[in-house]
């Protein structure tokens, strides 16, 4: 049995916006690395924010259409949360670290990630955003299990 245990203390989670239907496929567990046109020294806890543009060139992309197939994509909302470990470049010549890796792009790499039952509308922001205390409040309601 998992007992809720409460969220660190200070200054510990930042919120990402993510166009649709990237968002999607970072939920469906096939996405784990957010590309980005500059790196993030920050890591730690991220919401992942649905922003209010969808990105409708990427609904063609075939690993794209499969994965999101039958799925939701709210936007303007929180819809999940994870972990941010780490953020890098793949090397010259290198392979990419991911199929999901744009060349040249800073890659996030996600972990720990969880869909919310219910979207959180919110406003987002480029680049890492800190989430007021009201928007925190709602999104973990949703996870009264969730185990840091």
């Amino acid at each position: 049995m998992t007992l809720p245990v409460e969220p660190p203390a200070g200054d510990w989670i930042r919120g990402i916006t993510i166009q649709q239907p990237h968002l999607a496929c970072i939920l469906a567990g096939a996405k784990t690395v957010e590309n980005r046109p500059q790196p993030w020294s920050w890591r730690g806890w991220l919401l992942l924010h649905a922003a209010q543009r969808t990105d409708r060139p990427a609904l063609r992309i075939p690993q794209v259409a499969r994965t999101v197939r039958g799925r939701e994509m709210p936007t303007g909302s929180v819809l999940g949360l994870a972990r941010l470990t780490g953020c890098h470049q793949d090397p010259d010549g290198a392979p990419p670290c991911s199929r999901w890796a744009q060349p040249g792009a800073w890659h996030l790499t996600l972990t720990d990630i969880v869909e919310l039952p219910l979207p959180v509308p919110a406003r987002g922001q480029l680049g890492p955003w800190k989430p007021t205390e009201d928007l925190l409040a709602q999104v973990l309601q949703q996870l009264p299990n969730l185990t840091w």
